[in-house]
């Protein structure tokens, strides 16, 4: 990632870990709730099965495609045409979530394939200036 690259804001704060990626890779953000051993993505302030507090955790780098579908339609927020969204399975907290795929390989998307987390510069936030967003992208 370049200098004018990590210097760009992130679309929404506490999602991902933010650059230098030099010095850690870029994971997501979550919560977990001590209480009922529980993992959420993104991190709700209170766990929503006993109304605990969450702890804020990493979630993982890597994890497998479960299900995806690639959007050919117009895009929002100045994603690129077209984008494609899935259902991830991580690999560390077992979470199935819900996230953006890397839009320069969607034709190697493969459900049961090994995916890795990715930040880049990918759309606008909602004043309309460009951001950082988390995808994941198929391993080689």
């Amino acid at each position: 990632m370049s200098e004018e690259t990590s210097s760009l804001p992130p679309f929404a704060e506490g999602v991902f870990t933010l650059p230098p990626y030099e010095q850690h890779l870029p994971a997501l953000l979550g919560g977990w709730c001590a209480q009922c051993n529980h993992y959420y993505f993104p991190r709700p302030r209170y766990c929503r099965r006993c109304l605990e507090p969450t702890a804020q955790i990493t979630l993982g780098t890597e994890g497998t495609l479960y299900s995806y579908t690639v959007i050919r339609t117009k895009a929002p927020l100045g994603l690129p045409l077209p984008y494609g969204v899935g259902y991830i399975d991580l690999k560390e907290s077992g979470l199935r979530i819900f996230c953006l795929l890397d839009p320069a390989a969607l034709a190697r998307l493969k459900v049961g394939h090994p995916v890795k987390l990715e930040v880049g510069p990918l759309g606008y936030d909602q004043k309309g200036t460009p951001c950082l967003r988390p995808y994941f992208t198929p391993m080689e």
